[in-house]
């Protein structure tokens, strides 16, 4: 059989979403296509954003492919799964403009992972994958009925069957990118000491999270936390070296420390960044992380109290104060140290600005606090709303235009309802 895996080029005005606008490496993609190919199947990766292809150039390349089957994702990477665009009007232009080409269409993403049914009918494709997709696109030649996780039209109606799916980490192949998708990627994600001479990459070395913090979508996709093998991870990251790459960003949810990952990565010539909670790491751990090569740290604070902590459900052991050492401690080891914060709707706006002042005397950097975006399957949602439904997309978004009069300061223009950006795809 031959599959077509699609990342779209893609674009977001209009949009609320919050995460970055550079091209990344699709690692579900990367996944995906060495399970295909060892179960004996074709499969043909078109990177449209990386390759910055237009609709034309990706339908040219799918129809002299010939795929049996085309999937389609709903989100820019991995990376970008927990916070990705509420709309779908990207992925159905590309479904769109595929249709006739594409064979049998899969959508992939964390909107069918947790509302199937509607990404079913949203994207008009045939089949969606509940959950993380690379250990079950290789079973979509069985009859559905025997495959878990799938929702797909049934007499005309969406059936849903099982749960979302949590891939086996410890059998995941190391990924070996094409060198020509290496040398396109010129992005550094959250790199800010210094300008890339080199290419950048992406890498997991584990995946979900132990922690239930109420903003946080992942109950449906990238959930328990699972670690690769340390043998895996550096298989994967010596290829990168040696394909010349300076920078690696590790997309892990949550980058705990490892004493035996970050011994690995001393004797590596790399710079990388992670996102993590700063109380997680002491004083000597953070001596490892830094000798190990880490430039850039992305901490999850959220507030600067610790009733809007609790609000948030983020069981935090440190005091603001401790908090606020640690972070300081953090950067005297790494180049550069974010402390992210997130609109809790309890924190008093001018002890905000003090707290960040302070840390901006030792360097720490900490954002203008970020509204907060109900995500579908979030136990934020779940306490507003319930289980998602059918519009649990729009009744987030209607939710968050209401209440936000001013947004993110990565949103340069005004967020278009929802319903009116996928007008545009359909």
């Amino acid at each position: 059989m031959k599959y077509a895996l699609i990342n779209p080029n893609w674009s977001f005005e209009g949009s609320i979403y919050f995460g970055c606008r550079e091209p990344h490496l699709p690692l579900e993609y990367g996944y995906a296509k060495l399970l295909l190919e060892q179960a004996g199947h074709d499969v043909l990766l078109v990177d449209g954003q990386l390759a910055d292809l237009s609709l034309e150039e990706m339908r040219s390349r799918l129809a002299a492919f010939g795929p049996d089957f085309t999937v389609v994702t709903t989100a820019p990477s991995y990376l970008f799964w927990r916070c990705a665009p509420p709309e779908l009007r990207v992925p159905q232009m590309v479904v769109q403009h595929l249709r006739d080409v594409g064979g049998t269409l899969v959508a992939i993403g964390p909107h069918g992972s947790t509302t199937p049914e509607a990404t079913l009918r949203k994207l008009g494709v045939d089949v969606v994958i509940l959950g993380e997709c690379e250990e079950i696109l290789p079973q979509l030649t069985n009859p559905w009925p025997q495959v878990v996780s799938l929702c797909y039209w049934q007499a005309e109606v969406p059936r849903v069957q099982g749960i979302p799916h949590a891939s086996d980490m410890s059998a995941l192949p190391a990924l070996h990118w094409p060198l020509e998708m290496i040398q396109r990627h010129h992005h550094h994600h959250h790199r800010f000491e210094a300008v890339p001479t080199g290419p950048g990459a992406e890498m997991e070395t584990s995946r979900g999270c132990p922690y239930r913090c109420s903003f946080c979508a992942k109950q449906n996709f990238r959930d328990r936390y699972r670690r690769r093998p340390l043998a895996v991870i550096l298989e994967e990251l010596d290829g990168l070296l040696a394909q010349g790459v300076e920078y690696i960003y590790f997309i892990d949810e949550i980058f705990l420390p490892n004493p035996e990952l970050l011994q690995a990565l001393v004797e590596r010539p790399v710079k990388f960044g992670v996102q993590t909670r700063i109380d997680l790491w002491n004083r000597d751990m953070l001596d490892l992380l830094g000798a190990a090569g880490c430039v850039s740290i992305e901490a999850g604070v959220e507030s600067i109290t610790e009733a809007g902590r609790q609000l948030l459900d983020k069981h935090c052991k440190l005091s603001t104060l401790e908090l606020s050492d640690r972070l300081i401690y953090a950067k005297e080891r790494v180049p550069f140290v974010q402390a992210n914060l997130l609109e809790s709707r309890v924190d008093d706006p001018a002890a905000i600005t003090q707290w960040r002042q302070h840390l901006q005397q030792f360097g720490v950097w900490a954002n203008q606090p970020v509204p907060l975006f109900p995500y579908p399957g979030s136990p934020d949602y779940m306490k507003k709303w319930g289980v998602p439904d059918q519009q649990a997309w729009e009744r987030a978004h209607a939710y968050y235009l209401d209440v936000y009069a001013q947004f993110s300061d990565i949103q340069s223009e005004q967020p278009l309802p929802l319903p009116q950006l996928e007008q545009c795809g359909s």
